[in-house]
C-alpha cells in the first residue's frame, strides 16, 4: 500500500502537489477559524477591529465622508449574487465559445459548489450579524463566513487562471492576478466597514473561497490535456 502511494506522489507534478498542499492547508486554517468563532475566541478582537472603522461614539456611523460609504457599497455590489451570477453565467459562455469547455465546466461548477458550501455553513453556524446598522438589502442571511467575500475569492481567482493561462507575458499575468486580488480584498474590507460582517466573518469568507479556487486549480491541472 505505501509503495503504491509512493508511486503515485512521484507521477504527479510538483505543481499538482503544491496544489494538494495548499488546499489541505486552506482546509485547515478554515476549519481553525470557524473553531475559534464558534467557542466565541474571536468576540472582542472582531468587536475591537469592526469600531475601528466607526466614528468614535457613533457605532452606526462608519468613518470617513458620505461619499466613501456610497463607494464602499458599490465595491460590496462586486461581491453580491446578481453581479457574481452574471458574471459566472457570461464568463461560461465565453469559455465554451472559445472552444474551452473543460474550464467552462470546472469554473462553473465550482462557483456553484462554493455558493452552496457558503449558505450550508452560514446556517450550520448560526452566527448573528454585528447589531449596528440596519443591514437592508445588504445582509439577509447568517454571518459566518461571509458568503460575498467566499464568493469574491472563489470567481475572482479562478477567472484570472484562466485568463492569465493564455496571456504568455509574465507582467499582464501578475497584473490579471493582481487586480484579482485586490477585488477579493476590497469586497471583504467593505463588508465590515458597511459593519455587515465581523473581521473573521470575511477572514473565513477568503479562506473558503480561496480552497474553492485551489480545487478548480487542481481540477484543472489533473485534467489537462495530455495528461495520464
Amino acid at each position: 500500500m505505501i509503495e503504491r502511494l509512493k508511486a503515485l506522489i512521484g507521477k504527479l507534478e510538483t505543481r499538482t502537489l503544491v496544489l494538494l498542499v495548499a488546499l489541505a492547508a486552506a482546509s485547515w486554517l478554515f476549519l481553525v477559524v470557524a473553531g475559534e468563532v464558534s467557542e466565541g475566541g474571536t468576540d472582542a478582537l472582531d468587536r475591537e477591529l469592526l469600531l475601528a472603522l466607526r466614528t468614535p461614539g457613533q457605532p452606526s456611523d462608519p468613518l470617513g465622508p458620505s461619499w466613501l460609504e456610497e463607494a464602499v457599497r458599490d465595491i460590496t455590489a462586486l461581491g453580491g449574487f446578481t453581479v457574481l451570477t452574471l458574471l459566472t453565467i457570461v464568463a461560461t459562455l465565453l469559455l465554451v465559445f472559445h472552444q474551452r469547455r473543460r474550464e467552462a465546466l470546472i469554473f462553473a461548477a465550482t462557483v456553484v459548489a462554493a455558493q452552496a458550501s457558503s449558505q450550508l455553513l452560514k446556517a450550520f453556524y448560526e452566527r448573528e450579524r454585528p447589531a449596528l446598522v440596519a443591514h437592508g438589502s445588504y445582509a439577509y442571511s447568517h454571518s459566518f463566513p461571509s458568503g460575498h467575500s467566499a464568493m469574491a475569492a472563489a470567481v475572482f481567482l479562478i477567472l484570472a487562471t484562466v485568463v492569465a493561462s493564455v496571456e504568455p507575458r509574465r507582467r499582464t499575468k501578475a497584473l490579471i492576478y493582481g487586480l484579482a486580488i485586490v477585488s477579493v480584498l476590497g469586497v471583504g474590507v467593505s463588508r465590515v466597514y458597511l459593519g455587515v460582517h465581523w473581521p473573521t466573518d470575511v477572514l473565513g469568507g477568503w479562506v473558503l473561497g480561496a480552497s474553492w479556487a485551489l480545487a478548480a486549480w487542481l481540477l484543472l491541472a489533473l485534467t489537462e490535456p495530455g495528461k495520464n
